[in-house]
């Protein structure tokens, strides 16, 4: 007579299946979850470049705001400055204007200058340039070019 509670080979290979797919399972789940840590680090470095670069854009509408303001000493070159240049002593309303957005510049931007440029056109050429080591490749620029 044979034997009924004689176990298969078959029920002895399962045993420690489970807790292999619960590893396999916990692996997938920590690469998902490292990938999502990496896009949410992505998102911050690009949302403060985004930021440096929206402020870079105030300041340059800021001073073609002052030389607008100010169109005799704008057009005769009195608000012209390289990125190199030293910040002017600010003795005439040009110098003033011109010290103050740049102090301003290195306040709010990591490393920021910025230079002005007037043609004999009137057409004013602002550029601003700034450290983003932290989200884009450094240093950044921003220019914007328009006519008094």
């Amino acid at each position: 007579m044979l034997s009924t509670y004689r176990r298969s080979a078959f029920t002895y290979t399962q045993a420690g299946v489970s807790m292999i797919e619960v590893l396999v399972a916990i692996i997938i789940l920590s690469v998902g979850l490292l990938g999502l840590a990496g896009l949410q680090t992505a998102g911050l470095m690009h949302n403060q470049s985004a930021s440096f670069r929206s402020t870079a854009s105030v300041m340059a509408y800021g001073i073609l705001d002052s030389m607008r303001a100010n169109r005799i000493e704008a057009g005769a070159g009195s608000y012209n400055h390289l990125l190199e240049d030293a910040v002017p002593a600010g003795e005439t309303i040009s110098g003033q204007d011109v010290s103050n957005w740049l102090n301003e510049l290195a306040l709010r931007l990591p490393e920021g200058l910025g230079s002005i440029d007037v043609d004999a056109d009137n057409k004013v050429t602002v550029l601003i340039q700034w450290d983003d080591s932290r989200g884009a490749v450094a240093p950044q620029q921003f220019a914007m070019t328009t006519r008094l």
